[in-house]
């Protein structure tokens, strides 16, 4: 079995074929059982463990395991760490053995990129990126893949990760770091949250006709990153239905205070790429789109990789 390093796994997912990819497998389907969801009591904070399997129905096999470890900011250490074991479909043998954090970031990246790919207007310029985690230049990347974004701000609760992030990208967009959400958000034609926020960090108050808001951080009933206004005010888009409405905080919370309904959500994403549910109504509508990951994207992602590699 090969052991593919996260720099390995960084090379061979160019942002394009990774988007394409991903929407011919969100098309075509694959087995995808709910992820297991554990939560660990350690000594110095509440830690998640999650196992995420996947599998054709006469391919490839594969299961992701991660650790999520807020309290690892502290440490400066990333807060989200696995691996992924991909198999052969004949015999079920494991042929690779994948870093699941750089897997992890580039699929939920790329994901975020083809719901913007669908849904935000085709002139969007500008993005705004909330949240300085490993994630954060993933979507800066992906989301400049399928739009031409030309502005980028960033914004996070330590300035100074702002800052660096932003001077990371100066080279290649107008970048900079933001410490004012209020003023920022009306100003961004996409915004993208990645964070592990419990409270709204983004209102519906601000937001712009036109917009697109991208919301992959929060992945528990307990955490947000908007408040319900957002999703009311909203043509809401999600990956997965299962997934969205047993994990994203988002929604369940605007649910439970009376804002929003479950009848209320558009399309997941394989609805939309397949083209049996419509997506942005008018390029005046507010489009959400709320993802809480799906062992579908760690397949792809996985095998994008090892058929890249295989042969090397």
């Amino acid at each position: 079995m090969r052991v593919i390093s996260a720099q390995e796994v960084a090379g061979a997912l160019a942002w394009p074929a990774l988007i394409e990819r991903l929407a011919s497998t969100f098309c075509q389907g694959v087995e995808a059982p709910p992820r297991h969801h554990h939560a660990m009591h350690r000594p110095d904070g509440e830690a998640t463990m999650l196992l995420m399997p996947a599998w054709e129905p006469a391919g490839y096999i594969g299961m992701k395991m991660v650790n999520v470890f807020p309290q690892n900011a502290n440490a400066g250490l990333p807060a989200i760490s696995g691996l992924y074991i991909l198999c052969e479909g004949l015999h079920g043998t494991p042929v690779a053995c994948l870093d699941g954090s750089a897997l992890t970031s580039r699929r939920t990246a790329a994901a975020s990129a083809l719901a913007a790919r669908e849904l935000a207007r085709q002139d969007a310029s500008s993005l705004l990126v909330i949240g300085t985690g490993k994630l954060a230049p993933m979507l800066v990347e992906a989301h400049a893949a399928v739009r031409p974004i030309r502005k980028v701000r960033i914004w996070g609760r330590n300035p100074e990760k702002a800052t660096a992030l932003a001077e990371r990208f100066r080279d290649r967009f107008d970048c900079e770091a933001v410490n004012d959400l209020e003023t920022s958000v009306p100003q961004a034609d996409i915004i993208s949250c990645a964070t592990l926020s419990t409270e709204p960090l983004v209102r519906g108050e601000w937001l712009q006709p036109g917009s697109h808001l991208d919301l992959v951080g929060a992945f528990r009933p307990t955490m947000r990153e908007t408040d319900a206004e957002c999703l009311a005010r909203s043509e809401v888009f999600v990956d997965t239905y299962a997934g969205a409405m047993g994990e994203a905080g988002d929604i369940l919370q605007a649910i439970d205070e009376g804002a929003f309904r479950e009848s209320d959500l558009r399309a997941e994403l394989a609805e939309l790429l397949k083209g049996q549910k419509p997506g942005r109504t008018n390029d005046e509508a507010i489009t959400l789109f709320k993802s809480v990951g799906a062992s579908l994207e760690d397949l792809a992602a996985a095998i994008e990789v090892w058929e890249a590699l295989k042969d090397d």
